[in-house]
């Protein structure tokens, strides 16, 4: 341990003299985990026993991005050699580490553990450790090693119980972000003032069940008749579309509902939702329908969901910029990799309970609370809530140019021109 100059905290001490064979580490952000789990992947390694010695994370390049550099950082001079290629690396008396990721199991076959490492477990691929990590234990009898931020109760809840349980030869540990020394708990309570409870919950406080026990409290929404006199701020458009499809008439229809939320961000990072208009538009009523709001309302950008919606609508929303020569900037809108449900509930609720979103009177209100009381139901839409989630993407990018539109231009027909 000396020469690797390797410091471990009070829990990392002791989970790793713990003598159990699965040791199951359900902790909050900031930690220590990781480290603590590359340190278990060099003591292995350097063991002098047989087997192989593996790290695998939820996507092979989260592995890469989360274990390569922290190996090199720890092992220092008993790294003989590495091949980023692979994502391999072999240290002093030719022992290797491998990063692997659940997202390829056809690369996980084959091997002879003596020790493997699962981190962020929570958000592996279900089943590889089942059907091909598990096996490839028990000639070696190998340890693994289960760590994770909680994600609600599914896999890795799974694995923790059984720590929870005493079956035979597992442990498991639960860890908050208090538990590490290295972290000012008064940093910790500053974003517990501005995270939703559930997020503060799962990342920090490391709840397997801070979702499901609360999502949007529409007793709770703060609306206005109009905003305060002299609030700064800018305005931002983003329309959530669906695809559109041609009849037999060779018309154009919807097939659900499309949603265009406005909204006035000020320099407080309060969010004044003027309206969210939504209904199933045809392609020309949704280029019209984005055009009156631009020349209402003068947004900073509009943004619009990346997708086939958005490549119908693009053409007529660029013939009519060049046709009547006003320009506005459009973004394009995209997921981030996440689920729909997730991009919702950490765009909105944490606003929500702080305060910092709030609803203009207006016929919409009463769709949009059906969709946040509802949320998430497959039986409910949540256009509405989708759209506005989408605003985030929007108010946090600076721009510096203004659109220079003439406060008397009003449009009769943007589409046609007429």
């Amino acid at each position: 341990m000396a020469s690797l100059n390797l410091q471990l905290l009070p829990w990392q001490q002791e989970v790793l003299n713990d003598p159990a064979r699965f040791k199951v580490i359900a902790a909050g952000r900031r930690c220590g985990k990781t480290y603590f789990a590359a340190i278990t992947l060099i003591l292995a390694a350097l063991n002098g026993e047989k087997g192989g010695v593996m790290y695998v994370g939820p996507t092979q390049g989260l592995a890469r991005d989360l274990m390569w550099d922290l190996l090199f950082e720890l092992g220092g001079d008993i790294i003989e050699s590495s091949n980023v290629n692979n994502l391999e690396i072999v240290l002093s008396g030719g022992n290797k580490i491998a990063l692997k990721g659940s997202d390829r199991p056809d690369t996980l076959r084959g091997y002879s553990l003596k020790h493997l490492v699962l981190d962020e477990y929570a958000y592996h691929k279900d089943g590889v450790f089942d059907t091909i990590l598990r096996p490839a234990l028990a000639d070696r009898k190998g340890s693994c090693l289960f760590i994770s931020t909680p994600e609600g109760r599914n896999g890795f809840y799974d694995v923790y119980m059984n720590g929870e349980a005493n079956k035979t030869g597992w442990k498991s540990w639960h860890l908050t972000t208090y538990d590490n020394p290295m972290i000012d708990p008064e940093e910790i309570e500053t974003a517990k003032e501005t995270m939703a409870g559930w997020q503060f919950r799962q990342e920090f406080m490391s709840s397997f069940d801070a979702k499901g026990s609360e999502f949007f409290n529409a007793e709770e929404f703060v609306y206005y008749d109009e905003q305060p006199e002299g609030t700064a701020g800018s305005y931002y458009i983003a329309v959530d579309l669906a695809g559109f499809e041609a009849d037999r008439g060779n018309k154009t229809k919807r097939r659900d509902n499309s949603a265009m939320a406005i909204v006035k961000a000020d320099d407080f990072g309060t969010w004044y939702v003027e309206d969210i208009q939504y209904g199933r538009w045809t392609l020309d009523e949704t280029c019209q329908k984005i055009f009156d709001a631009v020349a209402k309302y003068k947004p900073i950008s509009v943004g619009i969901e990346k997708g086939i919606g958005q490549q119908a609508v693009m053409g007529p929303l660029n013939d009519v910029m060049r046709r009547t020569h006003r320009v506005f900037r459009i973004e394009l809108l995209t997921h981030g990799n996440q689920r729909k449900e997730d991009r919702i509930l950490w765009s909105l609720q944490g606003r929500f309970e702080h305060k910092k979103i709030k609803l203009k009177k207006g016929d919409w209100n009463l769709a949009f609370v059906d969709e946040a009381s509802a949320f998430p139901s497959r039986l409910v839409h949540d256009d509405l809530l989708d759209a506005l989630s989408y605003i985030d993407q929007l108010a946090v990018v600076p721009y510096a140019t203004d659109l220079d539109m003439e406060d008397e231009w009003i449009p009769h027909c943007a589409v046609t021109g007429y």
